[in-house]
């Protein structure tokens, strides 16, 4: 589904609502970069020795291009789960060596806690 964009004093663009790090549902866990430059080590040289360019890794991982720019400027610092793996498994590296878990995977539902008896 393809939605056009409503900012201020920008032309109107489409944007790609199916793509999952454009369409974040709550219920998906949040992955934040551990260190933006390790990641452009990673793209010179993935697990099969050849480099990587942004549009490139983001072809490979099925992401848009913006979501790896911005990984690398610092300007997103989290992406949803699928994305996470997406990039990982195109570059060749474990998720954790990349990224690591934030926050809480499910709303909190407001229900008080049960007690623990001991």
């Amino acid at each position: 589904m393809l939605k056009a964009s409503k900012q201020c004093n920008e032309m109107p663009h489409e944007v790609d609502m199916a793509t999952p790090d454009l369409a974040h549902n709550p219920a998906q866990p949040l992955y934040k970069l551990l260190d933006r430059s390790l990641l452009g080590r990673l793209m010179e040289r993935t697990g099969t020795g050849a480099p990587l360019s942004i549009r490139g890794l983001a072809t490979k991982a099925g992401v848009a291009h913006g979501t790896i720019g911005n990984l690398l400027t610092g300007e997103q610092e989290s992406v949803i789960e699928p994305t996470a793996h997406a990039i990982c498994g195109a570059i060749g590296v474990d998720l954790l060596i990349l990224f690591a878990p934030e926050g809480r995977a499910t709303r909190h539902t407001g229900r008080p806690r049960l007690a623990v008896q001991r």
